[in-house]
């Protein structure tokens, strides 16, 4: 792959993984018990902002309360199988590392950390992509999201 469509790759990339991981039950550790507790945060409209190597892309979109796993865990997409050896979500903080495959075989490495509250996170992190056989360095991506209300919009884009 060319280094220019592996830079223009990434932000869409580094965005879309940083989005949508399925996330179980919170627990501390690998090694940590999974605990039924109330999900990280609250169902309802949400604004995310994504940036990747200087750019950056919002959108709205409506979460319901089943989708919130999926939507608070932020490292994989319909495209890519992930698996996630250290999940580690509690007392506010929240931490990611993991492996994603597509479907046509591209692997990509993930790491995500930051801070949550129930109508508000913040992630920092990276995903390296290999491409030719070689791991690209890590690169750097952020995501922001903001619960803007309880209830959606009748015209609101679910999640």
């Amino acid at each position: 792959m060319k280094s220019s469509a592996l830079i223009r790759l990434v932000p869409v990339l580094a965005g879309a993984l940083l989005l949508s991981a399925p996330v179980s039950a919170p627990f501390a550790g690998p090694a940590a018990p999974v605990q039924s507790a109330a999900p990280p945060v609250l169902p309802g409209y949400w604004e995310y902002t994504t940036s990747a190597l200087g750019q950056r892309d919002t959108e709205t979109k409506c979460v319901r309360p089943s989708e919130i796993n999926r939507f608070f865990g932020g490292l994989s997409t319909r495209h890519y199988q992930c698996t996630y050896p250290v999940r580690q979500v509690g007392n506010g903080n929240a931490r990611f590392e993991g492996a994603c495959v597509s479907r046509s075989g591209r692997q990509v490495r993930v790491r995500l950390n930051g801070t949550y509250q129930p109508e508000q996170f913040s992630f920092r992190g990276g995903a390296s992509i290999k491409a030719a056989g070689i791991w690209s360095p890590y690169i750097p991506a952020t995501i922001n999201a903001r619960r803007i209300s309880a209830q959606c919009p009748a015209d609101a884009e679910y999640f």
